[in-house]
Order: structure tokens, then sequence, then C-alpha cells
């Protein structure tokens, strides 16, 4: 796992720039650094690294290719490049001369062979690579199939995004965080503000746009390649997708369907575990991360199977027992005979966190479980170098409530009449969120523990506020929505994009598929997987996410959603695969998550740094957002006058975000 930048422009000074742009992302790889240049074409590659295999010199980048053609900066880990190795040997006739045993070295002879896109279809792994052709004089930027490792590149001065190019002035830069492109001396960022509404609904920057204008991310499964026509132009070409997770879905439910329970259960064991097996490869310290749920207790449980000694692995323990789930993970722990610590954390850790969140998001980024996903790697990474993670689990196979609750919903809702659903919506809405917190707690002795919902009072004010949906889709968008009405907090806005219009309508999918695909497809790449990578990258731990192999996700899309997800319960699959490792007494509990106490954080501890950011002059940094509602808003929050906690949080990140990097603002020459 490493960190990758550089730029491509002329300049007299090139490797010392492209060697500060490196330092600015050094967490992601303490262990070494290097920096090559090609002085005539202009172009500079800077590498941090953060050994995990051959920690010896020959794992050094960037690195040359052994024809001398090609060099390459790359970010990730390669699970498959011992078999790759084995095909780069068979298909030159004798043994290459070797210098080490990376995977870089492997990517590196394989490209070589059959070229950047064959060897990518053949790669399984998490990556983000620059690569140097020395003798086309092309760079070529590319990314994972999931959108694992983050990729961002755009010009020093960019104007925007016009008909599908990319379009500015100035040197190309690109590399695994934004803040590695702020430190090039050309930088000229310009707040790109037609991505708020879409992160005010969300709580990321989604799809490929990025926060300023002329920069963007590379999308997920997709490839890149630029000439120096290209940055003179100062238009770059779209990127190309070379994997597709809507066709590869659409591929595998053409293949036998796997509807028989116990071949999909089997199935699944095979593909994950083989996943889990290829994930533990590291010549350093490695572990798992396991907070006692289904999908972090599956991966540990099969990491135990293949595993000649007890697996380590870690749970954060917080001081609020309400948002505490260490004890579940010891008792997993305990059952499977790993070697594990609870990792003590407490409300002040993450409160002193706060303050630095835009630094290490140097984008606005407001899920708020960022906190404790920043703490749990930050202790873990004084322990080991890897960890597993159970991410994905969710996605692929209808973990999240919205995936039961949205289909049982709207066959409800689409009898009645438009007018009756916000009639219904507004006298669910009358009842103060903590009213129904208390009927939950109340009633928790008598109703079966799936139906036991932690923040009931919170997810009845979201299912109020969608119950005006027209449509099954716009439900989902609803739900899945940190605020559903992000153009109400923006000056001088529209009606903003019509929920409808937020995800694609894809017509061979049914409608819980469809769903599945949307998370995996925006909230997982968008959000989780972020999430997850700044927070661990922040303390050099490398996190490794084994159900994003392909053939787990191909194995996924082969069982039926009436299986997927069965009597009532998002992923039965997994459930019955984790019986068979882990009782299930130790499993069947409510759906906890990672979350924290928001809203009494913003009250109390949080009210004086949230009452800063929220002040006039604070806001008026920000002129496009509008501030009496925004205070409004603020004001109805500290009076318990609704659930106004995550819509607060994404201004706050943003306003935080904004009072860090000071983006430049966007001008408006037909405004007054």
């Amino acid at each position: 796992m490493c960190g990758i930048t550089g730029f491509w422009g002329q300049s007299a000074s090139s490797e010392a720039i492209a060697e500060h742009m490196a330092t600015q992302i050094i967490h992601r790889g303490p262990d070494d650094a290097g920096v090559w240049s090609e002085k005539q074409a202009g172009l500079a590659l800077a590498h941090r690294r953060l050994s995990i295999l051959d920690l010896s010199p020959a794992g050094h980048q960037p690195m040359h290719s052994a024809c001398g053609r090609y060099v390459i900066a790359f970010n990730g880990e390669i699970y498959n490049h011992e078999r790759l190795r084995s095909k780069v040997r068979g298909a030159r006739g004798k043994i290459p001369q070797w210098q080490g045993s990376s995977d870089t070295e492997t990517l590196l002879a394989a490209i070589s062979l059959w070229g950047v896109e064959e060897t990518l279809e053949c790669a399984v792994g998490m990556f983000a690579i620059a690569l140097w052709d020395r003798k086309e004089q092309t760079l070529t930027l590319a990314r994972d199939r999931f959108g694992e490792k983050p990729l961002y590149f755009g010009f020093a001065q960019g104007h925007g995004n016009e008909e599908g190019s990319l379009t500015g002035r100035g040197p190309l830069l690109f590399g695994s965080e934004l803040k590695a492109l702020m430190a090039h001396p050309e930088w000229q960022g310009t707040l790109a503000e037609g991505v708020l509404e879409d992160y005010l609904r969300f709580g990321c920057v989604g799809g490929g746009a990025s926060i300023f204008q002329g920069v963007a991310k590379l999308p997920p499964g997709s490839l890149l390649a630029i000439t120096q026509a290209d940055v003179q132009d100062g238009r770059l070409p779209a990127p190309v997708r070379w994997w597709s997770a809507e066709q590869t879905a659409l591929r595998a439910m053409q293949e036998e369907p796997l509807d028989d329970p116990e071949l999909a259960v089997s199935a699944v064991e095979q593909a994950l575990g083989q996943s889990v097996r290829s994930r533990m490869l590291a010549d350093v310290p490695l572990g798992a991360f396991l907070s006692g749920g289904i999908d972090s207790s599956l991966v540990v449980a099969l990491m135990q199977q293949q595993a000649e000694a007890p697996v380590r692995t870690f749970s954060v323990g917080f001081d609020d027992a309400r948002y505490d789930e260490s004890s579940h993970a010891e008792a997993v722990a305990a059952h499977l005979g790993t070697e594990h610590l609870t990792l003590q954390a407490t409300s002040k850790m993450a409160l002193d966190l706060v303050p630095k969140l835009p630094e290490l998001y140097d984008e606005p980024f407001a899920d708020s479980s960022q906190l404790p996903t920043a703490l749990v790697s930050k202790l873990t990474r004084e322990h080991v170098t890897v960890a597993l993670s159970g991410d994905a689990g969710d996605e692929l196979f209808g973990g999240y409530n919205r995936h039961l609750w949205v289909p049982r919903i709207w066959h409800k809702l689409r009898r009645l009449p438009h007018p009756a659903r916000c009639a219904l919506g507004a006298s669910l809405k009358a009842i103060p969120p903590q009213a129904y917190d208390r009927l939950m707690q109340g009633g928790s002795k008598l109703l079966p523990s799936r139906w036991q919902v932690r923040t009931f009072g919170e997810k009845l004010h979201k299912l109020a506020a969608v119950l005006e949906s027209s449509s099954e889709r716009a439900l989902f968008a609803g739900v899945a929505s940190m605020n559903r009405r992000p153009v109400s907090l923006l000056e001088g806005a529209g009606q903003g994009v019509g929920v409808d219009a937020l995800f694609p309508a894809l017509q061979q999918f049914n409608s819980v598929e469809w769903m599945l695909l949307m998370d995996t497809l925006h909230f997982m790449v968008d959000d989780v997987l972020v999430k997850v990578d700044r927070a661990s990258m922040a303390s050099s731990l490398e996190v490794r996410v084994p159900f994003l192999d392909p053939k787990v996700y191909r194995t996924a899309w082969r069982i039926p959603t009436s299986l997927r997800l069965k009597v009532g319960q998002g992923k039965w699959v997994l459930r019955q695969l984790l019986y068979r490792y882990v009782p299930r007494e130790l499993i069947e509990r409510p759906k906890m998550g990672f979350d924290i106490p928001l809203d009494a954080w913003l009250r109390g501890p949080l009210r004086e740094w949230a009452e800063d950011l929220l002040s006039s002059s604070s806001l008026a940094n920000l002129p496009m957002l509008n501030t009496d509602r925004v205070q409004r808003l603020w004001r109805d929050h500290l009076r318990g006058q609704g659930h106004h906690a995550q819509q607060l949080w994404t201004v706050l990140q943003l306003l935080a975000w904004q009072r860090r990097w000071k983006p430049g603002l966007p001008s408006h020459p037909d405004k007054p």
C-alpha cells in the first residue's frame, strides 16, 4: 500500500516539486520514497511506500520495466500476483531475471507482454496506477474494479468538465489525494459549485467529480490514456471502462443460478474463503477488524479456518454503552479462538479528532462513522500493518434495512393517493424522535431481535420525509439521503435535481437488484470505501476487503435476491454460512453499525466548535449557502425540534473543509 502523485508539464525543478507533492501524503507510505522524471517530456512521478510485500529495496518505486519501456508508480496490492508471475514465465518460455518478489515488478512484466488492459483484466486486487510509456510518450492512469484505491487527476488551473472532457490550463496533476495536487506551485483550485447539491444530499462528493473545478476522480474499473497533445490543448479525453459492475452482474445472472440454498451457501464459502486466503499474504504483521457482526465475523472465521496460529483480531470499545459492541466481538473471538484485543476508546478521543477531519478527508466528507473508523484504524496500527475488514457484505448480499423496507413500503404506499401520504408523513413527524426511541426500548422485551431498531425515531422521521415519493426509485433515493432537500440549504437555487434522476434506471434488473447495484456503485464507492481508505491510511494501515473479489462478486450475483434476502432477513446466505462456524445466538441481534451520539455531541461538547463554524462571518465564506436556512436548522436542533444532526454535519464538514483549504470561489459574471 502506498501513495502516488506526479505531474506533466515543463518545470526547471520537476523532481523537487514532485517530491514536495509526495511529502503531503507521507502517511500513505512512511517506509520509502522515490521520484523519477522524464525531463524532455516534462513528466515527473513520485511515490511513497508502505512496505507490505518484498520489504527489500527491490520493491522501490517508481519502478522501471525490465524492457526499459515503462515506468510505474503503483498504489495497492495484486493478490494473485504469484499466479500472474507464473503466467509471465510461461509466456516468455524462460524464467525472467526477477529483481525481487514484489507485485509491482510482476505487474510491469505483465504489461510489457500483454499491454495495460489485458493485464488489468487478469489482475485481482486494489490499485491505482500511473504508468509512463517511454516509447509512445503516453501516460496511463488506471483504477481497480470497485474503486478501493483513490486517484484524482486534473489541471492546475482547472476550468470544468465540458462534454465529457476535463478542461483547464497549466500542468496536468494526479495523485492519491487532493492534498498532493494542491502542493504544486501552479495550483489554483476553484470550488466546483455544481457538486454541492449532491454533496449536501449524500454527505460525500460522488461519482467522477471532485470538489474542485477541472479535477476529477478516475471512475472505478476505468483507465485514461493521456498524450502530450491532450495536456497542451488543456482538454483530456473521457476515461474508458475496462470493467463494469453492471455488465458483470448481468453476465453472472445469465449463468446457471445458485437458487438451491445449500449450493448457494457452499459457493459463497468457496469464493470468499479463497478471497480471504489470498488477502492474508503479507510480509508484515496482519490481523482483522472484528465488530461481532455478520460480515466481519465471517471474514475472521474463514481466516482462522485457514491459519496455522490464532488470528489477531481487534475491536473498539466505547465508553458509551449505547454504541459499544465490544462484548459481542469478544464472544465471537472466544468461540473462534482468535488472539483478540479490545481497544478502549473514549468519547474524548473521538471528539479530539473532529477538528482534524478536514486534513484527513481533503474533500468535504460527512459520514459521521468516519470518527470511530479513524479511531479503530489508529489503535489497530499500533499492533499490525494490515487488517482485513468485512466491508461490502451489505451491498453484495442485501444487508441494509432499506433493501427490505423500500419494496415493502412502496407496495403499500403506491395504493395511497399522494395527499394521503403527505398527511401520514406529517403525523409521523408530529412525535419527537426521542418518544419513538422510548417506545422501541419499552417494547424490546416483546419484539423479536430482527424487529428491534436502534435510533428508531430517527428512522421514522426519515421515513416520514420520503412518503411523498413519486416512485420506488425516488423512495430509495430519499431513504439513502442524509438530506432529502439539499437545495433548500443553497442560496438562490431552483428546484434541484429530482430524486428520480439521481440513479440510472436499469431495465434489466428488478427493484431489489437495482437497489443492491446502486448501493454498490454509489454508496459503497463514494462513501464506504472513501471513509475506510482515508481513515486507515491516515495511520499507515492497509485495509483489505475480501468481499470485493471479482469471484465473490460474480457468485453473489448468481444468487437470486429472493435468497439473498429471505424470510424478512437481509444477508440470509451469509448468515447461514456463518452459522457453520459461530452459534446463531452470538450473532442474532439488531444491526448497530458504527454510530456515534451525534445529536448529543452537537448540543454538548461540539456545540462551541459548531457555533463558530455556523457564525455569519464563517458562512459568508461560502456565499452559495443559505445562511438563514442553515442557522434556523441549527436553532431547531438545539431546541430538539426535529432530527437535523446529519444535515448539520454535512454543512459543518463543508465549512470546516473550506476553512482549512480555502478554495477559490467561482465567479458569476451574470450576477451583480
